[in-house]
């Protein structure tokens, strides 16, 4: 990295919040040291000498004992708690959590259905896939009034607050499981949830309601991939309306994309410094409605949204987590939920393209993100797992693994079985 570039990263952010954010990594590492994290605060240690001595090696084939060892991780999220919904994750340093683990997570819990329904099927695993119903209809009955899902964990009626990228992505769900088995319940929860996206939407093609727990910038790019969970609902029940909002979705993040490929407005609390997160929502949602739409103008904006993040990929598959508007890293860890998202675009593209940079960036990517899954660790909450950041202490979802990173790398798992990984 150029010294410059680490410095534009070390003094970013003003003193006031660099000071915060250092009081916070000390409270973690000092929950740490209670004698029932001695395990984890060990996985972290290691973690930690395995980035600064750059030691990930990355792992070829291996794709079937890897993807059913994070299947089996996503089924104990959903058992650790006492409802079907599955656990945001494993934080042991988090006071709110029971052995670990944190409540159910309506948003993610919507998109990991489809996930392991098509693992499921993949492997032939009629009980995954009755999980994964039980997930499904779990969302039915914390689903709003209104049709929207609720932002954060799960909490009762009277503290709900409606999210619209939530209500898309448990949208995704409720499709997932009504082509599973056609019970209608999950028809209807997901015309309810179709109904309150089209609604949110703006002239423009922006949603409005962004919930309670991201900066309250009035766009907010990434929500454009809830116009695939309308498209793909519009497909299911023939009407135009879904497909048209999900084109004027995904043509409106467009408008926020600058001539070198970044998007504005594209992250949850600082648009100056997106994550490798939002900016995978954002490239998946364009090019998943481009392609379906037969819009190759669309196609076209997803790949001049990941072509600057090919040469961004180390050698061995280390991506940073943010970048500035100059393509420049603005972090020095890695948002792993990110790398297996643009793994998952860069698979897709493949697949439409036909070109041969996005299959070798994809399979760069997925064999580094395996390993540094632990196969064998004594600790359920990790093994199986892919933490939030790499190193575990680093800026995104520190020292833990939240659900949506292993959900992630399933998918670049299951996209890697299916192009010859």
């Amino acid at each position: 990295m150029k010294a410059r570039t680490a410095a534009r990263i070390l003094f970013r952010q003003p003193p006031r919040e660099r000071y915060w954010a250092a009081r916070r990594q000390i409270d973690r590492l000092r929950a740490l040291r209670r004698s029932e994290n001695r395990v984890f605060a060990r996985v972290v240690a290691r973690d930690w000498l395995q980035f600064e001595a750059g030691a990930v090696r990355p792992v070829r084939g291996e794709v079937e004992v890897r993807a059913r060892a994070a299947a089996d991780w996503l089924l104990r999220a959903q058992n650790a708690t006492p409802d079907d919904g599955v656990s945001l994750g494993y934080f042991p340093s988090e006071p709110g959590a029971t052995a670990g683990w944190l409540p159910s997570y309506p948003e993610t819990t919507g998109y990991i259905v489809p996930t392991l329904i098509e693992y499921a099927e993949q492997i032939g695993s009629e009980p995954i896939r009755d999980c994964a119903l039980r997930m499904a209809a779990w969302e039915i009955g914390v689903q709003m009034p209104s049709g929207a899902v609720q932002g954060g964990m799960v909490c009762p009626p009277d503290r709900q607050v409606a999210a619209v990228f939530n209500t898309g992505m448990v949208l995704q769900g409720y499709t997932a499981a009504y082509r599973a088995n056609g019970d209608r319940r999950f028809l209807e929860a997901g015309r309810r949830a179709a109904e309150f996206l089209v609604a949110d939407m703006d002239g423009s093609g922006h949603f409005r309601s962004h919930g309670a727990f991201v900066a309250q910038h009035p766009i907010k790019t990434y929500n454009c991939l809830c116009g695939w969970a309308l498209w793909r609902f519009g497909e299911d029940t023939g009407d135009e309306r879904y497909s048209k909002a999900a084109i004027r979705a995904a043509e409106a993040a467009v408008g926020q994309q600058r001539p070198n490929g970044w998007f504005e407005n594209n992250c949850l609390v600082d648009p100056d410094a997106p994550l490798t997160h939002t900016i995978g929502y954002t490239l998946q949602g364009i090019l998943e409605v481009g392609i379906r739409s037969e819009r190759e103008d669309l196609v076209d904006a997803a790949r001049r949204g990941v072509d600057p993040l090919l040469d961004r990929v180390s050698r061995r598959g280390f991506l940073p987590g943010c970048f500035f508007s100059d393509w420049e890293p603005a972090v020095f860890s890695s948002c792993l939920t990110g790398s297996a998202q643009i793994a998952v675009v860069c698979f897709r593209l493949h697949e439409h393209t036909g070109a041969a940079q996005y299959l070798e960036t994809a399979h760069r990517l997925t064999d580094y993100l395996k390993g540094l899954q632990s196969l064998d660790s004594v600790d359920p909450g990790v093994k199986g797992a892919l933490g939030g950041s790499f190193p575990l202490l680093g800026s995104y979802m520190t020292a833990g693994y939240p659900n949506w990173a292993t959900k992630y790398y399933l998918d670049a798992l299951l996209w890697q079985h299916r192009r010859g990984g």
